[in-house]
């Protein structure tokens, strides 16, 4: 059961507390009315985040009895059974909710694919990956056993960036095995220097599990990448070679 972790930045929201004065006027008459409002805000936006209608009366009356010690209308017991039916019915909302998006992202996806493959240079390989050659590069292909160095740009299929390269000023370096399915294929199929545009269906890339907070199930992903170099590991120093060696003479 996920838990309602209201108070996990209170360290961070009093040592805020502290400096917001200054040499600012205060809007409040004390301390304890500066880290009190804090505290509700930070309970406010927790509360916010769960999405559901609360009664403001009666959060404050539960609140209050909490905070005085006084009795509560319910106990503990009974609180935490109302907390995981709670829960259990969110997850479930959410887990529709997913299934949903999922059917649509897929059905938008092969409209997309089935529309793309009819344009002019757009090649599809068995598998279903699309790719168009922006520019073709001389250089050697790499192995699926090599690392490689690229720049790229990632959207949905609606225009959407969720990730580039670019904008974080430099290209990034892994291994061809090291990625989503789609990339492994296209990069194989790239000579270093070329720039393709791959179009990636769902099950080449994340599948119904998504990936992140923009790319959700069974999404088409589009894909800019430059293939920069085929990067040689680094050669092993003597420490980590010798026991190699001493394997080989035995």
């Amino acid at each position: 059961m996920k838990r309602l972790l209201i108070f996990a930045g209170l360290p961070i929201l009093i040592t805020a507390a502290t400096f917001t004065t200054g040499a600012e006027e205060s809007k409040f008459n004390t301390p304890q009315e500066e880290l009190s409002y804090v505290l509700g805000m930070d309970v406010g936006a927790s509360l916010k985040r769960l999405g559901t209608d609360i009664d403001l009366k009666t959060l404050m009356q539960g609140l209050e009895h909490t905070l005085k010690g006084e009795q509560t209308l319910l106990t503990p017991e009974q609180a935490n059974t109302i907390k995981q039916a709670f829960f259990k019915k969110r997850q479930e909302e959410q887990a529709a909710e997913r299934k949903a998006a999922g059917e649509e992202n897929l059905k938008e996806g092969e409209t997309f694919l089935a529309e793309n493959k009819t344009k002019e240079g757009v090649k599809t390989t068995e598998s279903g990956l699309q790719y168009l050659i922006v520019k073709q590069g001389n250089g050697p292909k790499p192995k699926d056993t090599d690392q490689v160095k690229v720049h790229y740009r990632g959207t949905l299929i609606d225009g959407t960036e969720f990730d580039s390269s670019h904008k974080r000023g430099e290209p990034v370096t892994f291994p061809v095995k090291g990625v989503i399915a789609g990339w492994t294929e296209a990069l194989q199929l790239m000579s270093v220097g070329s720039t393709y545009k791959l179009f990636i269906p769902a099950k080449l890339a994340y599948g119904d599990r998504g990936a992140g907070q923009q790319i959700g199930p069974n999404a088409t992903l589009i894909f800019d990448v430059e293939l920069l170099d085929i990067v040689k590991p680094e050669p092993a120093t003597e420490a980590e070679d010798k026991p190699a060696k001493e394997e080989k003479k035995k």
